[in-house]
C-alpha cells in the first residue's frame, strides 16, 4: 500500500498582503511569444545515455538555427573536453549566425567559471549563465549553510563574471539563476537576486536575466505563477531585468507552468525540444510555441518540417519522439475511428470549398500541412475501425474517385474486413487495390466484349457478351445506351436485377480526361450491388461499371 502521509504540499506561497489580487488570472490567452533559449545542448545533451559527439552537437546546433532559436545555452564548458571544444569549434570557425547568441552555464565557483570564459574567449555575443542553489532543502542538507552564506556564493560568483568579462576578449551578457527556485522561499529568492542585480549594474541596453528555474515541480502550475508574478514585481531595476523561467516536468505540467509563466510576467523561456532533459525531461518548446500557434500568434519559431526536426532528433540523441506527442508525434493526426474521419473529411471539404482562411476542422486542431504531415499519410489511417467516410476520403483526395453515399458504405465494410482479416492497417494504395478489384472494370463471370447501337425508337443495342457458357450476341432496346444494354443483357441472368442508381464525374481535367461510372443494381432477392467503371469515353465507363455490378452478384 502507497503511504502518502510521508509528502507534503510542496511550494511556498509568495508573501502578499491580504486581499491581495494577482493579476495574471485575469488574462486568458498569451498575447505574444516570449524569448526563446533552447538549452538542448546542454541540459538535454546531460540527460543523454550517450552524449552527442562534436559532429551530432554541431548539426544539432544548425537545426536550432534552422528552426530560429536566437539564443541557444551550447553547453558547460568546464564540464568535459567535448563541451570545451564545441564551444570554441563554433566560435574559432565562425559558425555562429550574427542574430545568435550562445549561452553558457557555470557554477558559481571560481575555477568553473575561469574555465568558462577560457572557452567563450572572443565569442560575437554570448551569455554567461552562472547560477548556485537557494532552496532549502539544499541548503540544509547539501550546503549545510546560512541564507547569507549561500547569498554569498552568489554575490562573489557575480564579481567574478563580470570582472573576467572586462579581461576577456568578447561581447557578454550576464544570467542568473537561484537554481531550485522552485524550492526556494520567493522572498529569499528575491533578496539574493536583487543583490546579484547590484554587483552586475544592468541597464536597459544591456539587461540582465534573471532565470527563476522550476528545478523540480513542487506545486500546480497557478502557484508557480504567482511566484513568478510576485518575484518580477519585486527586482529592482525591473527595467533591466529580463525574467526567464525553466521549467521542468515533475508533475507532468511543464507546458502548463511555462504559459501560466508567462502571463505572470515572464519575459524568457528555456526549453527542450520534444521536452528532453534531465528526470521527466524540460518544458517542451515544440509544443509551447504550438499551442501559441493554434491560438493565431506567431511563435518566432518554425516547425514546418516536423519529419525533419524528429529525424534529427531521433538520430543525434538516440531518443524516441513518441507517437502520440502533441504536434510532432506520428500519430498525433491520425484518426481510425469512423465517426472521426467522417468529421474530419467533412471538415476538410467544407475548408476546402468554403475558402475560408481561418482553421477550424473537427478533431484536428492545426492544419497537419502547416507542420509538414499530408492528409492521407498522416489523417486518416485505416484498419478494422474505420468507416466510410474516411475510406471515401482518401479515395477521392489520392485517386479523384467520389464514390455515391450507399456505395461508399459498401466499400467501407469491405475494406474493414480485409484489414481485420489480416490485422494490420493499410495503405492508402491497398485501400486504392481493394476498392479496384472489388468493383472497378470487373470482367468475369461476365464480360461485354463488343457493343453497336442503332436509333430506332430510342435505342437500339447489339452486345456481345462472353461468361462461362461462351460467347454469344444478346438484343436489347432503351431510352439511353446504357439502359439498352442493361435490357440486353438481363433476359440472360433470368431479369433478375433493375438498375436503381447511376452517377459519373471526371477523373482528371481536359478534352482527354477519363470518366468514372458508377452503378447499383438491385436483385429481385432484395442484395444490391455495386459497380465502377472507367474509360475516355462516358458511355463504355457507364458500360463497364454495369456490368461490374453484375459481376458482384
Amino acid at each position: 500500500m502507497m503511504d502518502s502521509s510521508k509528502y507534503k504540499i510542496g511550494y511556498y506561497n509568495p508573501p502578499v498582503e491580504p486581499g491581495h489580487i494577482y493579476r495574471w488570472p485575469q488574462k486568458d490567452h498569451i498575447e505574444k511569444a516570449p524569448r526563446w533559449c533552447s538549452v538542448d545542448l546542454r541540459d538535454g545533451n546531460q540527460a543523454l545515455i550517450i552524449p552527442m559527439s562534436l559532429e551530432e552537437k554541431l548539426e544539432f546546433f544548425q537545426l536550432l538555427v534552422d528552426i530560429g532559436f536566437k539564443e541557444i545555452e551550447v553547453g558547460f564548458p568546464a564540464a568535459s573536453d567535448t563541451e570545451f571544444e564545441f564551444v570554441r569549434t563554433l566560435i574559432e570557425k565562425n559558425m555562429i549566425p550574427d542574430d545568435v547568441t550562445i549561452q553558457v552555464l557555470t557554477q558559481c565557483r571560481d575555477h568553473i567559471i575561469r574555465k568558462t570564459f577560457d572557452a567563450i574567449k572572443g565569442a560575437p555575443s554570448a551569455i554567461v549563465h552562472f547560477y548556485n542553489s537557494t532552496s532549502v532543502a539544499q541548503r540544509e542538507q547539501v550546503f549545510k549553510k546560512s541564507k547569507e552564506e549561500i547569498k554569498q556564493i552568489a554575490i562573489d560568483g557575480a564579481k567574478l563574471v563580470k570582472q573576467l568579462s572586462e579581461e576577456y576578449e568578447g561581447n557578454f551578457f550576464f544570467e542568473y539563476s537561484p537554481e531550485s527556485f522552485s524550492g526556494t522561499e520567493p522572498e529569499y529568492a528575491v533578496e539574493v537576486c536583487n543583490a546579484v542585480i547590484e554587483i552586475i549594474d544592468p541597464t536597459p541596453e544591456r539587461p540582465i536575466i534573471l532565470n527563476l528555474p522550476d528545478t523540480v515541480q513542487m506545486s500546480m502550475p497557478h502557484i508557480y505563477a504567482n511566484q513568478i508574478e510576485w518575484c518580477s514585481d519585486n527586482f529592482i531595476r525591473r527595467d533591466s531585468v529580463i525574467v526567464s523561467t525553466h521549467p521542468h516536468n515533475d508533475r507532468g505540467t511543464g507546458v502548463a507552468t511555462a504559459e501560466l509563466a508567462v502571463l505572470a510576467g515572464a519575459d524568457r523561456v528555456e526549453c527542450c525540444l520534444f521536452g528532453n532533459g534531465e528526470r521527466t525531461g524540460n518544458v517542451d518548446s515544440i509544443t509551447l510555441a504550438m499551442n501559441m500557434y493554434m491560438h493565431g500568434v506567431n511563435p518566432g519559431l518554425d516547425f514546418s518540417n516536423m519529419p525533419k526536426i524528429c529525424e534529427v532528433y531521433e538520430r543525434c540523441t538516440r531518443m524516441q519522439v513518441p507517437e502520440r506527442s502533441p504536434y510532432s508525434g506520428s500519430l498525433v493526426f491520425a484518426a481510425f475511428s469512423g465517426s472521426h474521419q467522417d468529421a474530419i473529411a467533412k471538415g476538410m471539404t467544407h475548408y476546402r470549398t468554403s475558402g475560408q482562411h481561418e482553421w477550424n476542422c473537427p478533431y484536428i486542431p492545426v492544419d497537419p500541412t502547416d507542420v509538414g504531415r499530408t492528409y492521407d499519410a498522416d489523417v486518416i489511417r485505416i484498419n478494422s475501425q474505420s468507416g466510410k467516410g474516411g475510406i471515401s476520403f482518401l479515395l477521392e483526395q489520392n485517386y479523384g474517385y467520389s464514390l455515391p453515399a450507399k456505395m461508399r458504405e459498401a466499400l467501407g465494410y469491405t475494406v474493414k474486413g480485409v484489414s481485420d482479416r489480416l490485422h494490420k492497417e493499410l495503405s492508402v494504395s491497398e485501400v486504392f487495390d481493394v476498392f479496384s478489384e472489388t468493383y472497378l472494370n470487373r470482367t468475369l463471370p461476365l464480360n461485354v466484349k463488343e457493343v453497336h447501337f442503332a436509333q430506332k425508337d430510342g435505342i437500339e443495342t447489339t452486345v456481345t457478351i462472353e461468361d462461362e457458357k461462351g460467347t454469344r450476341v444478346v438484343t436489347g432496346k432503351g431510352t439511353g445506351r446504357l439502359d439498352a444494354v442493361a435490357n440486353a443483357i438481363r433476359p440472360e441472368l433470368g431479369d433478375a436485377f433493375k438498375l436503381f442508381h447511376y452517377s459519373e464525374h471526371s477523373l482528371s481535367e481536359g478534352t482527354t480526361s477519363s470518366a468514372c461510372s458508377y452503378i447499383g443494381l438491385q436483385w429481385n432477392d432484395g442484395t444490391v450491388t455495386w459497380g465502377a467503371g472507367t474509360d475516355n469515353d462516358i458511355i463504355n465507363a457507364g458500360i463497364k461499371a454495369l456490368v461490374s455490378a453484375i459481376n458482384n452478384k
